[in-house]
């Protein structure tokens, strides 16, 4: 445990990406191989289910600490990561006498919180304090990771890859296939990752996803627009049918099985002969044409579907690309060969294939791209009609053409500390517009201000605070900030009666006066078809 608190304490101290896979290679080289695969399913953004309450964790260790409650919000408001909080908080707990003298392999210590799941809350707090007196500072804080989740630490998938193919010899292309699906979660796992005759048995594995970079500049420097297929950028969950032994799995670009969420897709899947991998868009879809995202929303997360759902929200999966057909890996094949197979493989179970937009010039395929709103769509894609099929985000084959946002100008009136290096500094704020003489909230919004502005803002609002709802602050009704967002949905869920998709920050309008920002109807103005939600 002690060497991977070391190595998560290294990761976290630099933001160069070689010292970070230096980091986990000479990890990688000294862990046993059980340790080192849990290293990589907390360093992939996995986590244990939760063993106890986080309420009662928290409780637990403010008695070892004689820490009343007010005190630990206090102290979580600065630090803004809860298991960093207990860890500094225990580390300083009087009487302790036993620091460091347990240092368990990562494995024993996850067996030690898998086993908390099936105690009584009194057998889980014996177990919890009677470690957290063995451990420092560091190790503390690691079994309290392990227990709350979310090792954010800046390590990406590709890092974490990168990092392996450097330590086992094997191609990151490789490695990236073979980690896609269920999570390195073994010793076995881990090991069938570098097996020379591994052959992939995982059948229900999709293939890493292929991503598309923004389009910066003018289209034209593209090249000829002959040589490229533009589609519409449609707005739902980019996903992967896999049809393999007779089985059907929905995967989403999260690596998150959700075939349960969508027994409609799945259900027509069937009829795919064996062997096919699709890539392609989930989206709620009646009519030929897409409802809004907060209808294909309705549909996350659910095991079950009931009858109402499926009829009131129902979804289709937009064919992009055939990844594989007749278990054959298809990726390293052109564009235009993938595609001419593609609609024949989607007319099977009558999947549509997302539109191929045809313009003799970049600018006739511009004016086209003008009526995306109207259709519904986020804008464009350009792909490369001779690309193959990548893994990641590279650059220069596949690009995302998307319109310009929309646009309006709210007051800032809550703010929240933000989490890892942001913690201690207020980064998640609220945006309000004007209804009926009052500020109404319509979005959140955690990016756009560069660290200067970050720091001034979070110093006017310790200042200029009107009320406090836990680690929320109510601001004095004084900045004005421009919001950029892609789209706006009716919505019940919200007060303001509205949703935006995509928020962020597009600049601090210092010259601006509160009353001058956006109304609610100008908002209402923005607004597609209704959700119905």
């Amino acid at each position: 445990m002690r060497r991977f608190a070391a190595l998560y304490d290294r990761l976290d101290r630099t933001n160069s990406t070689n010292d970070k896979v230096a980091a986990i290679v000479a990890y990688l080289a000294a862990a046993p191989a059980a340790d080192a695969a849990w290293a990589v399913f907390f360093l992939s953004g996995e986590r244990l289910p939760a063993p106890v309450k986080v309420r009662e964790m928290t409780e637990w260790a403010c008695d070892v600490c004689g820490v009343d409650a007010a005190t630990f919000e206090v102290c979580y408001e600065e630090v803004g990561d809860r298991a960093e909080t207990l860890a500094l908080l225990l580390e300083a707990a009087p009487g302790r006498r036993d620091e460091g003298t347990w240092d368990p392999p990562l494995r024993e210590v996850v067996e030690l919180v898998v086993g908390l799941r099936s105690q009584d809350p009194a057998a889980q707090r014996a177990a919890l304090t009677a470690r957290w007196a063995q451990l420092a500072l560091r190790e503390l804080f690691v079994l309290n990771k392990v227990i709350t989740g979310g090792f954010r630490v800046g390590v990406s998938k590709r890092l974490l890859v990168r990092a392996l193919s450097q330590w086992s010899g094997i191609d990151t292309a490789v490695l990236f296939h073979r980690m896609m699906g269920a999570p390195i979660d073994s010793e076995a796992r881990f090991r069938g990752l570098f097996d020379a005759d591994s052959t992939d048995a995982d059948r229900a594995r999709p293939y890493p996803f292929f991503l598309a970079s923004p389009v910066e500049g003018e289209v034209a420097t593209l090249g000829e627009v002959a040589d490229w297929q533009a589609e519409w950028k449609w707005d739902g969950i980019r996903g992967q049918l896999v049809a393999r032994g007779g089985e059907v799995s929905l995967w989403s670009r999260g690596e998150e099985l959700v075939t349960d969420s969508f027994p409609d897709i799945a259900g027509a899947a069937v009829g795919l002969p064996d062997g096919v991998v699709l890539d392609g868009e989930i989206l709620a879809w009646r009519d030929g044409a897409p409802l809004p995202f907060a209808s294909l929303q309705r549909r996350l997360g659910r095991k079950r579907v009931g009858k109402k759902t499926l009829a009131d929200y129902p979804c289709t999966f937009l064919c992009y690309d055939l990844l594989e057909e007749g278990g054959a890996d298809l990726r390293a094949a052109p564009l235009r060969a993938r595609r001419a197979r593609l609609e024949a493989t989607a007319a099977l179970v009558g999947f549509p294939v997302s539109e191929v937009v045809v313009a003799e010039s970049w600018g006739a395929l511009a004016r086209l791209r003008e009526q995306s709103r109207g259709r519904g769509v986020e804008g464009m894609m350009l792909k490369r009609l001779d690309s193959p099929y990548r893994t990641g985000r590279v650059r220069g084959d596949w690009w995302k053409w998307k319109v310009d946002p929309l646009e309006l100008d709210a007051v800032l009136v809550y703010a929240q500390p933000g989490h890892g290096r942001r913690a201690g500094l207020h980064t998640d704020y609220t945006f309000a517009v004007w209804s009926e003489g009052e500020l109404v909230p319509v979005a959140k919004a955690y990016t756009g201000l560069d660290n200067a502005e970050i720091r001034e803002l979070d110093t006017w609002i310790r200042r200029n605070t009107t009320d406090k709802f836990g680690p929320v602050r109510q601001v004095a009704a004084e900045h004005v900030f421009e919001l950029h967002f892609d789209s706006a949905q009716r919505s019940t869920r919200h007060k303001s009666g509205v949703a935006l998709r995509f928020p962020r920050i597009a600049r601090w309008r210092r010259e601006r006066e509160p009353q001058s920002a956006n109304r609610l109807d100008d908002v209402l103005a923005m607004v597609g078809e209704p959700s119905g939600d």
